[in-house]
């Protein structure tokens, strides 16, 4: 079942040198494409581009069950591009690669399809990649080697580097329920029925590199260049985000100008399908405008709790 559209986010497809990926796209309305000054057709402030995690899909960020969900019509509302992709493996690419990419592949066919991207539509100051989940690990990989794409920053979600379960143990049911969702009242009526549609096959390559994630993020972190945000939901149980492990983590990223981690309550893994999507978005919108204008606010490697 192809799943439903918010209004005024449309499908496209890009090239990534040779490969077709799917996204979902929306953009400010013309009317409202003007500067503070109020002239006319000066663009996007920035692009946005999504990337989701394991298992779903590019409308992961266009949550149907209410229409406070939709990263891709708040942002076009606030006078972003939005550029939901589906990740290599997903979607459009699923057949042309049965088994997937690995993270170094698949940052080299994102990277090509948003060149694409950039050659047919207007980006405004450059791209922020927002990210959830797996495709946390796929923004990481790109931004510690950009090659040349025009990089704000990373906003990324339920993705830390070391895992609080067994990731080779995905089969308990419900453990992996409550890891992916975390308590019920979480969610709009009827997420989880409209969340079918969003759900594709792990493809066998990610699944199996999964498991060397916490070696492969030091080489990764140590080379990004760019400001990064991390958001850990009130109820994730993917990963560890104690003091410890969030010391570690930041420390790691010791050549990013800032960064910042943030945890966002009342939300279980998949923030973006839940009553605290628009919470969540606002403050990734917030990240983005700072990385826009160039702003250091001075709060690297500070946990905010709340």
């Amino acid at each position: 079942m192809t799943p439903a559209l918010s209004p005024r986010v449309r499908r496209i497809t890009l090239d990534g040198a040779g490969v077709t990926l799917s996204a979902l796209l929306s953009e400010a309305d013309p009317a409202e494409d003007r500067d503070a000054a109020g002239t006319p057709g000066t663009g996007p402030r920035a692009t946005v581009v999504a990337l989701h995690g394991g298992g779903m899909s590019a409308g992961y960020f266009d949550g149907q069950a209410h229409p406070d969900l939709s990263l891709l019509t708040l942002g076009a509302r606030l006078g972003w591009t939005v550029l939901a992709v589906d990740r290599p493996g997903y979607g459009a690419s699923a057949a042309a690669l049965p088994d997937g990419q690995t993270l170094a592949a698949q940052a080299a066919t994102l990277r090509a399809g948003l060149r694409d991207f950039a050659s047919r539509f207007r980006t405004g100051a450059g791209l922020l990649l927002l990210a959830h989940s797996y495709g946390g690990k796929l923004a990481l990989t790109c931004a510690a080697d950009p090659d040349g794409l025009a990089l704000l920053g990373l906003d990324i979600s339920g993705c830390g580097h070391l895992y609080a379960t067994d990731i080779n143990d995905v089969t308990e049911r419900g453990g992996a329920w409550r890891r992916n969702w975390g308590v019920l009242g979480l969610y709009p009526p009827n997420a989880f029925r409209l969340s079918e549609s969003l759900v594709s096959p792990m493809p066998d390559r990610e699944r199996r590199e999964a498991a060397r994630w916490p070696e492969i993020f030091p080489d990764l972190a140590a080379r990004i260049r760019v400001p990064v945000r991390l958001t850990f939901a009130g109820h994730e149980y993917w990963w560890r985000h104690d003091s410890e492990a969030i010391a570690d983590l930041t420390a790691r990223l010791s050549a990013a100008p800032r960064v910042e981690v943030d945890r966002q309550p009342d939300a279980g893994h998949n923030i973006s399908l839940g009553w605290a999507a628009r919470a969540y978005h606002l403050r990734a919108l917030a990240f983005a405008e700072e990385c826009r204008a160039g702003l250091d606010i001075n709060v690297r490697r500070v946990p905010t709790s709340c």
